[in-house]
């Protein structure tokens, strides 16, 4: 069932800045000869929150004091972003959240999975679907296609030609990476995310494809699901959510107002009260 809501702008709460009483939250867990940082918060159903390209789990620092009365909320840096070693893989994405629910115990979790996060959540949801209470895919990508707004190839020579700052400059700005909100903690976070950026998909050749099992059709994946986006965001990401909320059988859609690509900074308290009543109507009722 397709619906759509237009959800009201508000003002912001107080933005949780990282200090070193925020850093002793910090977790690791290592799989695959890598080290892997998260965060674990809160009580309830397991909420698993996945980030975007050159981002971190600070994504996540609006959501975590809002909800985490409700929802145990886990947050990954995934491979090769943030605190994280390794390199970037979709691949290794899947195999980390699989781990990462086993060393935590999980069987069952809900995951929001954020623009590159959202190809993660839906692959380890299209593999592992027994494990998936609900799917939140935020901003999501065309998800069938390896084709992006994002000029890698570009990027990569220009890290190679000026090196990883010049990149930084660039990307700042880029459509993928505007704010709406004026709020300076907002902007700082973004700002702090793409610095810790550490940049190895870029300063390495492009891995090889590798071999993978061909994943459910869109149209099997019967995992209720929220598609997310800002009412400024691009027309390609616009296209891309209704097309894939035209596939799923169980999606519904929340356009978050006053909001780019990134709403949950953009817009925390509509953001947060989209997913909270989507969340509670469909996560495991399940706690530690």
């Amino acid at each position: 069932m397709n619906g759509q809501a237009s959800l009201p702008s508000s003002e912001f709460s107080d933005i949780e800045n990282i200090s070193n009483a925020a850093l002793m939250q910090d977790r690791y867990f290592h799989h695959n000869g890598v080290q892997l940082r998260f965060r674990d918060e809160g009580y309830g159903p397991a909420v698993l929150w996945l980030h975007g390209w050159t981002l971190d789990l600070q994504m996540w620092d609006l959501q975590v004091p809002a909800l985490r009365d409700q929802f145990r909320m886990i947050r990954l840096d995934r491979r090769g972003f943030g605190l994280s070693a390794g390199r970037p893989c979709l691949d290794q994405d899947v195999q980390d959240l699989a781990a990462l629910c086993s060393f935590l115990g999980l069987e069952r979790l809900a995951l929001v999975g954020m623009s590159q996060g959202a190809r993660a959540a839906m692959a380890f949801a299209q593999a592992t679907p027994a494990a998936v209470d609900c799917l939140v895919l935020d901003g999501p990508p065309n998800l069938e296609s390896t084709r992006s707004e994002v000029p890698l190839a570009h990027f990569r020579d220009l890290v190679r030609a000026q090196g990883l700052e010049a990149f930084r400059r660039e990307w700042r700005c880029h459509p993928l990476t505007q704010l709406r909100s004026t709020n300076p903690q907002a902007r700082a976070s973004l700002e702090a995310m793409i610095a810790r950026y550490p940049g190895r998909d870029l300063l390495e050749p492009p891995a090889p494809l590798a071999a993978r099992p061909t994943p459910a059709p869109l149209e099997a994946v019967r995992t209720p699901t929220l598609i997310v986006y800002g009412d400024h965001e691009s027309r390609s990401r616009v296209a891309a959510a209704n097309a894939l909320a035209a596939r799923l059988p169980n999606a519904e859609r929340a356009v978050i107002a006053d909001s780019g690509h990134m709403p949950s900074l953009d817009n925390p308290q509509g953001y947060n009260a989209a997913v909270r009543a989507f969340l509670t109507r469909h996560a495991a009722p399940a706690t530690r």
